[in-house]
């Protein structure tokens, strides 16, 4: 039996995910067999039909975990965490008793890109330019000073590649979750998610 299948709502989704779990020391966990999938509906998709997607694998895998956008899943009126219940009970009713969670990310998965840590520049191609990537995005505006993040996290994504002239890919966000810190993360999601696999796989 494997330990998790992980539904994603997109294949930058799952490249983050793929590295985060390269690195179980960082996360705190042991070290974890994970498959990962691609909802082909994306954010709706993980929505409204995880639990048809994961129902047969509920014989054998040990866990589910699925992860979505807030932004972008088509019902941004309601709150993140009455989706991730509604989910969650559905996936409860379809073979994952106690067995699986449900991450939404809000407002979408740039937000965990944002930390102090310096691979971030490294990894978005600001490395060795003045100024530094920071002080760039306060200056035109993008990461008004006192918040702990840029208000739109994807739109200042883009705008820095564009900047960087750094080509967007999924393999951007393996190489950062591979490398960046993940010590002082504050957002919501990411901490229900690292919560989660601490209690499911401790070391």
């Amino acid at each position: 039996m494997k330990d998790l299948i992980v539904l994603a709502a997109d294949k930058n989704m799952e490249h983050a995910l793929r590295g985060l779990l390269q690195r179980p020391q960082a996360l705190g966990i042991r070290s974890v067999e994970a498959e990962i999938f691609v909802h082909p509906r994306h954010d709706p998709g993980c929505l409204n039909e995880a639990h048809d997607f994961l129902r047969p694998f509920a014989g054998s895998h040990r866990h589910a975990l699925v992860l979505f956008d807030h932004e972008g899943c088509g019902r941004e009126h309601t709150a993140p965490g009455e989706l991730a219940n509604e989910v969650r009970k559905r996936l409860e009713t379809n073979g994952w008793t106690g067995q699986a969670e449900v991450v939404v990310l809000t407002p979408e998965l740039e937000v965990w890109v944002w930390s102090d840590s310096p691979h971030v520049a490294e990894c978005l191609g600001w490395a060795g330019r003045q100024p530094p990537l920071r002080d760039w995005l306060a200056a035109t505006g993008q990461w008004p000073a006192g918040q702990t993040k840029p208000t739109d996290p994807k739109r200042v994504m883009e705008a820095t590649l564009r900047e960087a002239r750094k080509p967007r890919s999924s393999a951007i966000y393996l190489d950062l979750a591979s490398k960046a810190s993940l010590h002082g993360h504050s957002e919501t999601a990411f901490l229900h998610f690292q919560q989660t696999l601490r209690k499911w796989f401790s070391i």
